[in-house]
Protein backbone atom coordinates (compact mmCIF):
# COMPACT_ATOMS: atom_id res chain seq x y z
CA UNK A 1 0.00 0.00 0.00
CA UNK A 2 1.50 3.49 -0.63
CA UNK A 3 2.31 6.31 1.86
CA UNK A 4 -0.57 8.38 0.29
CA UNK A 5 -3.15 5.67 0.61
CA UNK A 6 -2.21 5.02 4.60
CA UNK A 7 -1.86 8.27 5.72
CA UNK A 8 -5.41 9.74 3.69
CA UNK A 9 -8.18 9.63 6.26
CA UNK A 10 -11.65 8.96 4.81
CA UNK A 11 -13.19 11.85 6.34
CA UNK A 12 -11.98 14.61 7.55
CA UNK A 13 -13.92 16.84 10.38
CA UNK A 14 -12.40 20.35 10.79
CA UNK A 15 -14.36 20.04 14.30
CA UNK A 16 -13.77 18.23 17.76
CA UNK A 17 -15.10 14.64 17.95
CA UNK A 18 -18.52 16.03 19.17
CA UNK A 19 -19.07 16.77 14.90
CA UNK A 20 -19.81 12.78 14.35
CA UNK A 21 -23.52 12.82 14.38
CA UNK A 22 -25.51 9.96 13.57
CA UNK A 23 -26.22 11.01 10.32
CA UNK A 24 -22.62 10.96 8.97
CA UNK A 25 -22.45 7.10 10.88
CA UNK A 26 -25.19 6.03 8.77
CA UNK A 27 -24.00 7.78 5.31
CA UNK A 28 -20.78 5.96 6.26
CA UNK A 29 -22.28 2.87 6.80
CA UNK A 30 -20.16 2.63 10.39
CA UNK A 31 -21.86 0.57 13.16
CA UNK A 32 -19.07 1.25 15.58
CA UNK A 33 -16.53 3.69 16.86
CA UNK A 34 -12.69 3.56 18.21
CA UNK A 35 -12.20 6.65 20.03
CA UNK A 36 -8.14 7.67 20.52
CA UNK A 37 -8.05 9.28 24.36
CA UNK A 38 -5.47 12.64 24.32
CA UNK A 39 -6.75 15.30 22.55
CA UNK A 40 -9.60 13.69 20.96
CA UNK A 41 -12.05 13.16 23.78
CA UNK A 42 -9.80 14.84 26.44
CA UNK A 43 -7.13 17.22 26.46
CA UNK A 44 -3.63 15.95 27.51
CA UNK A 45 -3.04 14.81 31.33
CA UNK A 46 -7.25 15.27 32.20
CA UNK A 47 -8.59 12.47 33.74
CA UNK A 48 -12.48 13.82 33.03
CA UNK A 49 -14.66 14.25 30.22
CA UNK A 50 -15.55 17.54 29.29
CA UNK A 51 -19.60 17.79 29.42
CA UNK A 52 -19.76 18.27 25.75
CA UNK A 53 -17.61 15.42 24.97
CA UNK A 54 -19.41 13.38 27.75
CA UNK A 55 -23.29 14.07 26.70
CA UNK A 56 -22.02 13.52 23.19
CA UNK A 57 -20.35 10.29 23.98
CA UNK A 58 -23.82 9.33 26.64
CA UNK A 59 -26.17 10.14 22.66
CA UNK A 60 -23.46 8.26 20.35
CA UNK A 61 -23.28 5.23 22.51
CA UNK A 62 -27.34 5.06 21.69
CA UNK A 63 -26.21 4.45 18.14
CA UNK A 64 -22.71 2.58 17.87
CA UNK A 65 -20.50 0.85 20.19
CA UNK A 66 -17.47 2.31 21.36
CA UNK A 67 -13.65 1.48 22.27
CA UNK A 68 -11.03 3.52 23.74
CA UNK A 69 -7.42 2.77 22.38
CA UNK A 70 -4.71 5.26 24.00
CA UNK A 71 -1.31 5.33 23.31
CA UNK A 72 -0.85 6.78 26.76
CA UNK A 73 1.34 4.35 29.02
CA UNK A 74 -0.92 5.70 31.92
CA UNK A 75 -2.76 2.76 32.68
CA UNK A 76 -4.84 4.17 35.54
CA UNK A 77 -5.43 7.54 34.10
CA UNK A 78 -6.73 5.63 30.72
CA UNK A 79 -8.82 3.35 33.42
CA UNK A 80 -10.18 6.45 35.04
CA UNK A 81 -11.38 7.74 31.48
CA UNK A 82 -12.66 4.28 30.26
CA UNK A 83 -15.04 4.61 33.84
CA UNK A 84 -15.88 7.68 33.19
CA UNK A 85 -17.43 6.58 29.49
CA UNK A 86 -19.77 4.39 31.26
CA UNK A 87 -21.62 1.64 28.71
CA UNK A 88 -24.71 1.06 30.72
CA UNK A 89 -22.93 -0.12 34.74
CA UNK A 90 -19.86 -1.53 32.78
CA UNK A 91 -16.74 1.21 31.42
CA UNK A 92 -16.62 1.35 28.12
CA UNK A 93 -13.68 -1.42 27.01
CA UNK A 94 -10.32 0.26 26.18
CA UNK A 95 -6.78 -0.30 25.34
CA UNK A 96 -3.44 1.75 27.29
CA UNK A 97 0.08 1.51 25.56
CA UNK A 98 -1.45 0.64 22.15
CA UNK A 99 1.92 1.79 20.32
CA UNK A 100 -0.27 2.89 17.14
CA UNK A 101 0.44 2.96 14.77
CA UNK A 102 1.41 -0.42 15.52
CA UNK A 103 -1.68 -2.87 14.55
CA UNK A 104 -1.68 -5.33 17.39
CA UNK A 105 -3.38 -3.73 19.86
CA UNK A 106 -5.83 -1.54 17.70
CA UNK A 107 -6.94 -5.27 15.83
CA UNK A 108 -7.84 -6.39 19.41
CA UNK A 109 -9.91 -3.48 20.10
CA UNK A 110 -11.27 -3.98 16.87
CA UNK A 111 -12.30 -7.21 16.85
CA UNK A 112 -14.10 -6.83 20.56
CA UNK A 113 -15.99 -4.24 18.96
CA UNK A 114 -17.34 -7.81 17.52
CA UNK A 115 -18.11 -5.94 14.03
CA UNK A 116 -16.71 -6.10 10.24
CA UNK A 117 -13.41 -4.03 10.38
CA UNK A 118 -15.26 -2.02 7.66
CA UNK A 119 -17.86 -0.82 9.42
CA UNK A 120 -15.59 0.44 12.42
CA UNK A 121 -14.16 3.82 12.69
CA UNK A 122 -10.63 5.25 13.83
CA UNK A 123 -11.53 8.18 15.42
CA UNK A 124 -8.47 10.27 15.95
CA UNK A 125 -6.50 13.83 15.89
CA UNK A 126 -2.99 12.62 14.68
CA UNK A 127 -2.15 11.50 11.36
CA UNK A 128 1.04 9.44 12.22
CA UNK A 129 -0.46 7.37 14.82
CA UNK A 130 -4.42 7.16 14.34
CA UNK A 131 -5.00 7.67 11.04
CA UNK A 132 -2.02 5.24 9.55
CA UNK A 133 -3.25 2.66 12.26
CA UNK A 134 -6.75 2.93 11.04
CA UNK A 135 -5.90 2.56 7.72
CA UNK A 136 -3.20 -0.15 8.36
CA UNK A 137 -6.03 -2.15 9.95
CA UNK A 138 -8.45 -1.43 7.08
CA UNK A 139 -11.08 0.75 9.49
CA UNK A 140 -12.52 3.83 8.44
CA UNK A 141 -10.73 6.60 9.99
CA UNK A 142 -11.77 9.98 11.03
CA UNK A 143 -9.32 12.56 11.85
CA UNK A 144 -10.50 15.33 14.25
CA UNK A 145 -9.64 18.50 15.03
CA UNK A 146 -7.09 18.16 18.71
CA UNK A 147 -8.90 19.32 22.27
CA UNK A 148 -6.65 21.54 24.66
CA UNK A 149 -6.98 22.64 27.16
CA UNK A 150 -8.35 26.22 26.80
CA UNK A 151 -5.93 29.29 26.64
CA UNK A 152 -3.34 26.49 25.72
CA UNK A 153 -0.94 26.85 23.27
CA UNK A 154 -0.83 23.42 21.33
CA UNK A 155 2.28 21.31 22.68
CA UNK A 156 2.32 19.26 19.35
CA UNK A 157 1.29 21.83 16.97
CA UNK A 158 5.09 21.75 15.69
CA UNK A 159 4.95 18.39 15.55
CA UNK A 160 0.97 18.20 14.30
CA UNK A 161 2.08 21.26 11.69
CA UNK A 162 5.20 18.79 10.01
CA UNK A 163 2.66 15.47 10.12
CA UNK A 164 0.55 17.85 7.63
CA UNK A 165 3.35 19.13 5.65
CA UNK A 166 4.85 15.55 5.00
CA UNK A 167 1.21 14.61 4.02
CA UNK A 168 0.33 17.08 1.78
CA UNK A 169 4.16 16.01 -0.11
CA UNK A 170 3.43 12.74 -0.37
CA UNK A 171 -0.26 13.37 -2.24
CA UNK A 172 -2.61 13.19 1.00
CA UNK A 173 -5.43 15.82 0.55
CA UNK A 174 -6.50 16.99 3.82
CA UNK A 175 -9.53 19.17 2.74
CA UNK A 176 -12.42 19.21 5.59
CA UNK A 177 -16.00 18.29 5.41
CA UNK A 178 -18.75 21.56 6.34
Amino acid sequence: MRWVNLLQPDLILGQSVVGITPEVLQAKGLKGLILDVDETIVPVGRRKLDEDVQIWINDIQKVVPISLVSNNVGYERIRQIAEGVMLGSQPVPFVASAGKPSRRKLRTAASNLGLPFDQIAMVGDRLFTDVLAGNRVGLFTILVQPMLEPNSKDPKNLLRSAEFWVSRQLGVTLKSVP
